[in-house]
């Protein structure tokens, strides 16, 4: 169907909801709107689906979400798995809970049990549930980090972990099926109830997570180098507050300040320019009350609290915002260096974007380390397959996103744990009279001076997916012969498996095909090229290694010049 055939279909349609009505009668005012909002359906992709709010197929609404959770029944019912049920979690965000309910809806009309959070909780807690349920799926109802105007619908398997791509596979197969989402049918929220098959669950799993949590401290004396400790913590509006405060009290912690004004829920975000810890500016009311106490650590969270930012003062007192990289090291470093036996078969995973610097510690302590593709999908698939094999035990698992995982009691990253890790690593570091700040420069000098930085575009709507694939076409057809004054020696193309040398040798990437592209420089540099899978973005990932920050800076600079000239040749 064209864009306005659908319209019409929608329009058309007598039972339509009424806020739903509303808003498609002013959308009919733009017609550029309208076609963004009906020119295809709302992808359900290897991580579920993520859009804006709003009335038609390309929008996320009561009837896009019955049209996944639909699939994501067919799904279940193909395992045989009704009995085991699905859990359903969902955070603070507009129409989150509704989604939540008419996922169970849909789950129920089908007789299949759903376990569904009564108040807002963690992704990770989710992923943890479904493991301790025994389940078969789990929906997470969240957009992360994206604007007030998103909402997403994540869906997960058996072992808590998103859809891996063969099982995603299976399920876009089956949402794709499902022909009209206005005719999805639903059960009464009264009569699952009734019947048991919607089960509202919370302080029994709260506990368990609770009691899981405390195997993620390292020190044998954690109450004792804690106490002193000072925390500032952010929720940023969402789902972290309840677990991440009773995580830092019981090791010990007896300095815990949130930052009140960003405590409660809230979907409009309304004290910050984006919910997302990797922009500095959702640091501001941390810093502020940091500056206050003194306090020697700030952590915040993004809504669904699957991702950890990290703040600690330098020797002027002024807060520095850490990367996920420089986090990530920080953690791998204290994990490997704390331990009484690094397992020989001990492996770090982390992504194809994320720093070299975290494999250089790992191998330090004689860990070995893997890369996957950017996602955490990739890194629990890993997980569960070692878990099966015996191959490696996992000690540590990351992406440069801010993502991090210390223990496979979740399959997703999981910014409780991390949480709680860090004020740990933050405790160590000052019980020897050091900063985390001071702790990461002794890495610097150890192992190089890493460098990685991150430039976004944000290109919405249908103009803007054509621009995304014009950039990569091009890159593709003619890819730089250098880049900041280095060589090109290695294009990395997975969406082929094909990495091409400068000599002309091939090489076969075991990895999954994806849409992504990466450079091999000298000098232990390299920059990638990927389309976001869940924003209107291209994202391009840049990493260097010198033995100065200012050289390394310097590098960073002329390599996004490089990429920026081509880029701006191209759109």
């Amino acid at each position: 169907m064209t864009w306005n055939q659908e319209f019409e279909r929608w329009n058309n349609f007598a039972d339509l909801d009424p806020a739903l009505r509303t808003e498609l009668d002013r959308l009919q005012q733009d017609e550029q709107s309208l076609e963004d909002a009906y020119y295809k359906n709302l992808e359900f992709g290897t991580g579920g689906m993520r859009g804006k709010l709003g009335p038609g197929t390309n929008r996320m609404n009561i009837y896009t979400i019955r049209r996944a959770a639909e699939g994501l029944a067919a799904y279940v019912e193909s395992k045989n798995a009704k009995e085991q049920g699905v859990v359903v979690a969902y955070d603070s965000r507009y129409m989150s809970q509704e989604f939540s309910i008419e996922t169970a809806k849909v789950l129920g009309r089908h007789g299949i049990q759903s376990y569904v959070f009564s108040s807002l909780r963690p992704t990770p807690e989710l992923s943890f549930a479904v493991r301790h349920l025994g389940a078969a799926a789990g929906v997470v109802v969240t957009a992360s980090h994206n604007p007030p105007e998103y909402n997403g619908f994540k869906a997960y398997n058996s072992d808590g972990g998103q859809l891996p791509p063969n099982e995603a596979s299976t399920v876009i197969d089956m949402v794709n099926k499902v022909e009209n989402e206005l005719e999805v049918e639903v059960a009464e929220q009264s009569e699952i109830e009734a019947s048991g098959l919607l089960k509202w669950i919370d302080e029994e799993v709260d506990k368990a997570y609770l009691d899981a949590l405390q195997s993620v401290h390292v020190h044998p004396r954690i109450s004792e180098i804690a106490k002193d400790l000072s925390v500032v913590f952010t929720p940023l509006h969402g789902t972290a507050k309840m677990l991440v405060e009773k995580g830092l009290q019981s090791m010990g912690v007896q300095n815990v300040h949130t930052v009140e004004e960003q405590a409660q829920p809230d979907p409009e975000f309304s004290t910050v320019a984006s919910p997302n810890p990797e922009e500095h500016q959702a640091f501001e009311m941390a810093i502020k009350k940091g500056k206050e106490l003194g306090s020697d650590i700030l952590i915040a969270t993004d809504p669904d609290a699957d991702r950890l930012g990290v703040a600690v003062p330098d020797e002027s007192g002024e807060y520095q915002v850490l990367t996920g990289n420089q986090t990530g090291a920080l953690l791998i470093d204290y994990l490997l260096s704390q331990s009484e036996q690094v397992p020989k078969n001990g492996i770090v995973i982390k992504t194809i974007v994320t720093s070299e610097f975290g494999r250089v510690i790992a191998n330090y302590y004689g860990a070995s380390s893997l890369d996957t593709l950017t996602g955490f999908k990739f890194i629990g698939e890993k997980i569960k397959e070692y878990e099966e094999t015996g191959e490696h035990s996992f000690l540590f698992g990351y992406e440069e996103s801010y993502g991090y995982l210390v223990k496979d009691f979740a399959r997703d990253k999981d910014a409780v744990q991390a949480a709680v890790l860090s004020a740990e690593v933050a405790a160590y570091w000052k019980s020897k009279g050091m900063t985390l700040l001071e702790a990461l420069d002794e890495l610097y000098q150890q192992h190089g001076y890493f460098l990685e930085d991150l430039q976004s575009l944000t290109m919405e709507g249908k103009s803007g997916s054509e621009q995304i694939e014009e950039i990569m076409n091009d890159f593709r057809s003619n890819p730089p012969k250098n880049a900041g004054g280095l060589k090109v020696l290695a294009v990395e193309d997975y969406s082929t498996s094909e990495r091409l040398t400068t000599e002309g040798d091939k090489e076969v990437i075991e990895l999954p095909k994806a849409n992504v592209l990466k450079f091999i420089l000298e000098n232990d540099s390299w920059f990638c090229l990927r389309p976001s899978g869940t924003e209107p973005k291209i994202k391009f990932y840049y990493g260097v290694k010198t033995s100065s920050k200012v050289d390394s800076q310097n590098l960073i600079k002329s390599l996004k010049e490089t990429v920026n000239e081509q880029i701006n040749r191209t759109v």
